[in-house]
C-alpha cells in the first residue's frame, strides 16, 4: 500500500475523515481556501453580540467558561475574552502527566487576572484508564481527551454559566466531514464523533481493573436535561476569528506564556503540546495507525498559510515524524511507562499490535522492519502532479480605519 499525498500540502490519504478532490487536493486545504469567502468583520460582530447577550448583567457571576490547558491556544482564548470585556472562569481538567513548563503556563493564566478552577481526578483511577486505553484503543491520553470536554461542561452547569468558549473546530483545521467543518458550536454529538473517543465509551470501562461507575464520574458527559437546565452553549472561537496557531503563540508569548527551548520530539515546532508528558506516546500511535504524526500536521498548516514550501515540508516530516518515543520533553520513556505499570518490552508489543502492517516496510521474513532504535519505515510515496497553492487573503486581525489628518 503506497502513500498518496495531497497535491498542495503533504497530508497522506491514510488520514481518517480526509477526502480528496479530482485534482488530489485534500479537504483540509479546500476548507482553508474557503476562508477567503468568509466575512470575518461580520463574524466578529456576531461574536460581540453573542458575548453581550451572555454577559452577567449585575456582575454576580462569571460571563463565560474558557477551558484551558495552559497551552498557547487556550491562553489566546483567555486573552481574547479579556480584550472583549468578558470576565471568564478558566477551567482545566488536569492532564495525564503535567510537564514543568506546562505547570508554569497554566499558572500564568491566573497572572492575567483570571480566576482558574483546576480539577484533578483520582490518580489511581487515571492511571488505570491510561493503561486500559493504551491496550484497548492505542491511546494513552484517552482519559485526558474525555475530561477536556466533560469537566468544563460540568462546571458550567454547576455554576450556572451558560456560555463556554472553545478554541478551533479541529474538523475545519485538520480536515473532516464537510458537515462538521463549519460548525460553530460543540455539543455531545460533536464530542462523540470527533472528540477522540476512538469507539470506546466511558461505560465500557466499568468493571475493568475493578473500575466502578462512581470512580468514572468525571469522565461522564452531563445529561441533555442537565445541559438544558442551564442552557449551556459551547462556541468555537475559531469560527468567529481567523484561527492560526502561530499568531496565537505570538499573542500568548506577549502575555507571559513560554515555549519549549527547542523543537519538540516528533514535532516540527517548539510551541505545541507542551503540557502532557504522555503526548509523545500518543503521537507515536498516530504514526503507527496512519503513517503520519504531528510534524505532518504542523507543516501542512504552515504550507496552507504560505509560510513553508512543500519540498521543505517533505524534508521535515521525513526527519521528524514517527521516531520511537524514547524521550518527550526530555523525559525518558521508561519513566513514563512506569507510571502506568508497563515495561518498554510490554509497550513495544502493544505498539506492534496497533501498527498498520500495510503501510510499513517488512523484512525478508515478513516482520516489521525496524532499525536499532526501533524506528519503522513507511512505504514509498506515490506523488501526483503538485497543484499550485491558493493562499486566502485573510486578515491577521481586523481592518483598521485609515488614519486621518496626519501631517505630511
Amino acid at each position: 500500500m503506497a502513500f498518496k499525498l495531497c497535491t498542495r500540502c503533504v497530508m497522506p490519504d491514510t488520514k481518517p475523515d480526509l477526502s480528496f478532490d479530482s485534482e488530489g487536493v485534500c479537504s483540509a486545504c479546500k476548507a482553508f481556501e474557503n476562508r477567503k469567502a468568509v466575512d470575518w468583520v461580520q463574524r466578529k460582530k456576531e461574536l460581540t453580540e453573542i458575548l453581550e447577550r451572555y454577559r452577567s448583567k449585575d456582575g454576580s457571576n462569571w460571563d463565560c467558561v474558557v477551558p484551558v490547558s495552559g497551552g498557547k491556544d487556550s491562553t489566546y482564548q483567555v486573552v481574547k475574552m479579556l480584550q472583549m470585556g468578558m470576565k471568564p472562569l478558566a477551567v482545566t481538567a488536569a492532564t495525564c502527566s503535567m510537564s514543568e513548563v506546562g505547570r508554569r503556563n497554566l499558572d500564568n493564566i491566573r497572572k492575567l487576572g483570571v480566576d482558574l478552577l483546576e480539577f484533578g481526578p483520582s490518580l489511581p483511577t487515571r492511571q488505570k484508564i491510561n493503561r486500559i486505553a493504551l491496550q484497548q484503543v492505542g491511546d494513552v491520553t484517552w482519559p485526558e481527551h474525555v475530561t477536556i470536554f466533560t469537566i468544563p461542561v460540568r462546571v458550567a452547569i454547576q455554576h450556572k454559566i451558560p456560555l463556554i468558549i472553545w478554541g478551533e473546530n479541529s474538523q475545519h483545521e485538520y480536515g473532516g466531514p464537510a458537515s462538521a467543518q463549519d460548525k460553530n458550536y460543540l455539543d455531545r454529538r460533536w464530542l462523540e464523533e470527533f472528540g477522540g473517543l476512538l469507539g470506546m465509551r466511558v461505560t465500557d470501562l466499568i468493571g475493568l481493573e475493578g473500575l466502578t461507575k462512581r470512580e468514572l464520574l468525571p469522565y461522564i458527559y452531563p445529561s441533555d436535561e442537565e445541559v438544558r437546565s442551564v442552557g449551556v452553549t459551547g462556541l468555537f472561537l475559531g469560527y468567529y476569528i481567523p484561527w492560526d496557531g502561530f499568531t496565537n503563540t505570538i499573542v500568548a508569548q506577549n502575555h507571559g506564556w513560554e515555549a519549549w527551548p527547542k523543537v519538540v520530539e516528533g514535532s516540527a515546532l517548539d510551541y505545541e503540546n507542551l503540557d502532557n508528558l504522555f503526548h509523545g506516546i500518543h503521537d507515536y500511535f498516530k504514526f503507527l495507525k496512519f503513517g503520519f504524526g504531528r510534524a505532518t500536521d504542523h507543516v501542512c498548516m504552515q504550507i496552507r498559510r504560505g509560510r513553508l514550501a512543500r519540498e521543505d515540508a517533505l524534508e521535515i516530516v521525513t526527519k521528524q515524524d514517527g521516531k520511537f518515543p524514547w524521550t518527550y520533553l526530555d523525559q525518558p520513556i521508561e519513566k513514563m511507562l512506569s507510571q502506568i505499570g508497563l515495561s518498554v518490552d510490554e509497550f513495544v508489543k502493544i505498539c506492534d499490535r496497533f501498527t498498520n502492517k500495510k503501510i510499513f516496510k517488512k523484512d525478508s521474513k515478513g516482520n516489521l522492519a525496524k532499525d536499532h532504535k526501533l524506528n519503522l519505515q513507511r512505504l514509498d510515496i506515490v506523488e501526483a502532479e503538485v497543484k499550485p497553492l491558493v493562499i486566502p487573503e485573510l486578515p491577521l486581525g481586523y481592518p483598521v480605519p485609515e488614519p486621518k489628518n496626519i501631517p505630511s
